[in-house]
Formats: structure tokens, C-alpha cells, sequence
């Protein structure tokens, strides 16, 4: 279960049917689903009998703060309707231009690696996005090597996390042999790095990035966030903003990889919308095949590959109970893939997602962003990166899969692939000899 729990919960979805029971690291009793009314039901329907699990509550809580990856209720509705602000519209459209901006110098050490030999690109798009989601943030003042130390930290405490989950039956022998005060004080350097930002900027004039935002969100008593609240939220928008993107595009490219047709196409829409322009959020309703590909290849890879809930009460969907403070584990990476709700479910199809084929498709089997009111508030934010990244990346290479490597994914927060993932870049014009 520690080393593939994908596979696990898959063999037992064809053992058990969509709806089942198993006790997590042995010790916990769980209801692990891909049935989507059961899906519905608790994430939407009677989301308000279902909080957010241990887990998240109180392991990543303990790492991330307060923030709205961590609490529920009338704190969390509070902080969803001050942040949400943030991903909007016109706050989309003026973090444009820093993404950008953020990508462009980003993609200047891409092309460096790119000529050097093959590259692992899931490490290099979690370069990309961290710096693209910390300025977004922070704006462009924030240097790179403290966005590499809190992308270094986030990633570590990530997989620290997943182990106290998995393995809940080591959680003392991390506690006595200090390997949770190691990764506690890597979050409280971190910690300190991000709070020298903000307590700065509230000296400073005022800036057009998601900082900002939160800085002059107001409660309904005038009240603004604390230092440390907004230090919370920053940290779990990091959390949250970064790795979705980089994993969907690196699955997304290893996908594209082996299907010239659809490269082609997206390529010529790219073409078609901007020509040499750069890309804004007014341009990503234009992408229809592009977003088509996103969707399937999120489906396919669901980075988010579970969601678990724990009910409140006792409740009751058709024949099955749910009695209070069970966990439910809304099993993604399954409703994705099942053979009921998809047609030859593991082939990479774009065509599934054509608005005539959306209208066909049962609710609650496509749950790349979650789904309900606690459905990711970032998802547009996420769509915009991950067709600027693609967009540039298209406009600059050709690419292919290197040789005698094997592709699989590791579950651990995100779907992660387990040995990377190496391909060869080629630049799509040659350029101009240098005349001296």
C-alpha cells in the first residue's frame, strides 16, 4: 500500500465494486469510492457533514498553518470569500503579465539543460511553475534562491507527510529519533523567509500580485489578516498552485510525446489565436483543443488522485451508511479510469472532452479539481500556467521520449512519476548564425 496504493485500491475496485471498506496503515477503517453518487453526495450535496480528514487538518496543519487548505466551517467560508478575489477575472488578466515574465526567464536555464542532453522535465516544470506561482504571489522581487529554498522545503515536508499517513504505526519513532523536529525546523526557516516579504511589503507601495490581494482582503469588523495568517495562506497557495501544473504538464508532454497528430493541432491553434503574441487569460476560452488535451490528460493523471473527507455525523447514500467519523476516500485516479463511465478508459482521447460529448458524461467521474464548494479555488489559475507553459514550450521545441526508461507514476499527495520522465528537446527554428 506504501509503494503503490493506485494499484491497490484498483485491484480492489474489480474485487469489490466501487464502494468499499479497508483499514488505512492498518489502523484506521475507511470508505474508498468511485461511485459518483456516493462522490456527489459527499463532496456537494451534504458537504457540510463531511470535513476535511486528519490528514489535512492536522498533519498538514501542522506544517502549513491555518490557512484554507486546513479548516472548515465558518473560518474556512471567511477565508475562500477574501482569497477568491484573487483568482478572479481582472486579477487574472494583471497576473498575466508577471507569469509571463516569470516563464520567460525560467525557460532561459530550461534552454541551457535542453542543449546539454536529455532532460528530466518533471523537475524542471517544478522549477517553472514554483517560480511562476511564488512571483505571482510575491511579485518579481522575490529572489531565486529563496524560491529555491521553500520549493525545496515544501517538497520534502510533502513526502514527510505522506509517510505519516501511510505508515501511521512509525509516527513515535519519528518523534524520538528527531525526524520531526528536522522537518519542523526546515518549515520554520522557510517560515521565516516568506514573513521577511511580507512584513516588508506592508512598508512598501502597493503591488498588482496575489500578495496584494490578501493584504487588503478586510473582514466584515475592517479588520485586515495578520502577518502570520497571510503567511499561512501564502504557503498553502504554493503548496496547492505549483505542483498541480507541473505534474499535469508532465504527463501532458510524455502523452504528446507519442501522438504527433494531436501535437500538430495544438501547435496550429496555439498559431491560429495568438501567431507571436504572448498569451493572457483573455485568450484561454479560444483554446478549445488545447483544453481538450489538458482534460484528458488529467483524467489520465489526476494529480490530485484522492480526496478524503471525514463525516461529522452519521449518514446514510442509498444502501450504504457512512457512521460519524468514518473517512471517506473519494478515489479520483478510479472514477477516472473506470470502464463504466469511460469508454476503453486507459487510451488517451481528447475527443472525450468535445462539448457535445460533456453533455453525455455522468457527474462526479471527472474530478481533476475536485468538485463541490470545496472544489479548488485556483483551477483557472491553473488552466492559464499550464497553456502558457505548453504554449512557449510548443513555440520553441520539437521533442521526443528518450529510450529505455520506464514511465509509472508514484502516488504520494500528487501523482507524481516515479522515475521521472527524460525527453529531448530540439529547438523548432534553427537560429540565426552569429555574424561578427
Amino acid at each position: 500500500m506504501f509503494r503503490n496504493p493506485v494499484q491497490i485500491l484498483s485491484s480492489y475496485n474489480e474485487i469489490f465494486g466501487d464502494t468499499f471498506r479497508l483499514y488505512l496503515g492498518g489502523l484506521k477503517e475507511a470508505i474508498v469510492t468511485i461511485d459518483p453518487s456516493v462522490i456527489q453526495h459527499v463532496l456537494k450535496t451534504n458537504s457540510e457533514n463531511y470535513q476535511k480528514s486528519e490528514i489535512q487538518v492536522k498533519r498538514m496543519g501542522h506544517f502549513l498553518g491555518k490557512g484554507l487548505l486546513t479548516t472548515h466551517g465558518e473560518a474556512w467560508r471567511t477565508q475562500r470569500r477574501l482569497i477568491q478575489k484573487g483568482f478572479d477575472r481582472t486579477q487574472l488578466d494583471a497576473l498575466s503579465s508577471i507569469m509571463q515574465d516569470s516563464l520567460a526567464e525560467s525557460l532561459r536555464d530550461f534552454d541551457r539543460q535542453a542543449h546539454s542532453g536529455p532532460v528530466d522535465i518533471y523537475p524542471q516544470l517544478m522549477k517553472i511553475t514554483f517560480a511562476m506561482v511564488a512571483r505571482s504571489l510575491f511579485g518579481a522581487r522575490l529572489k531565486d534562491e529563496d524560491i529555491d529554498r521553500v520549493s525545496h522545503t515544501i517538497c520534502t515536508v510533502q513526502e514527510f507527510i505522506v509517510r505519516q499517513t501511510l505508515q501511521p504505526y512509525l509516527n513515535p519513532w519519528f518523534a524520538v529519533s528527531g525526524e520531526l523536529r528536522r522537518h519542523e525546523d526546515m518549515r520554520t526557516r522557510a517560515d521565516a523567509v516568506l514573513l521577511q516579504y511580507i512584513r516588508k511589503r506592508r512598508i512598501e507601495p502597493p503591488g498588482h500580485d496575489l500578495l496584494q490581494t490578501l493584504m487588503d482582503a478586510r473582514y466584515s469588523d475592517g479588520e485586515g489578516m495578520s502577518d502570520e495568517l497571510i503567511l499561512s495562506e501564502s504557503m498553502q497557495l504554493l503548496v496547492a498552485g505549483h505542483e498541480t501544473s507541473s505534474n499535469a504538464l508532465s504527463w501532458l508532454l510524455y502523452l504528446l510525446s507519442s501522438r504527433s497528430d494531436c501535437l500538430e493541432r495544438v501547435r496550429q491553434e496555439f498559431d491560429s489565436v495568438l501567431g507571436e503574441a504572448p498569451l493572457s487569460y483573455a485568450d484561454v476560452p479560444k483554446f478549445e483543443f488545447a483544453t481538450q488535451v489538458i482534460q484528458e490528460g488529467l483524467r489520465l493523471y489526476p494529480p490530485f488522485w484522492m480526496i478524503d473527507r471525514m463525516a461529522v455525523a452519521d449518514d446514510r447514500v442509498g444502501d450504504l451508511a457512512i457512521p460519524r467519523g468514518s473517512t471517506v476516500i473519494v478515489y479520483v485516479y478510479g472514477a477516472h479510469h473506470a470502464p463504466r463511465y469511460w469508454q476503453n478508459p486507459e487510451n488517451f482521447d481528447p475527443e472525450r472532452f468535445t462539448k457535445a460529448n460533456e453533455k453525455l458524461r455522468t457527474p462526479f467521474t471527472f474530478l481533476p479539481f475536485g468538485g463541490g464548494p470545496r472544489g479548488c479555488i485556483g483551477g483557472n489559475y491553473a488552466m492559464l500556467q499550464i497553456l502558457m507553459i505548453l504554449c512557449d514550450l510548443l513555440r520553441k521545441y520539437d521533442f521526443q521520449l528518450a529510450p529505455g526508461q520506464m514511465i509509472e507514476a508514484r502516488p504520494m499527495v500528487i501523482l507524481r512519476p516515479k522515475h521521472g520522465i527524460r525527453m529531448t528537446f530540439t529547438n523548432t527554428i534553427a537560429p540565426a548564425p552569429c555574424i561578427a
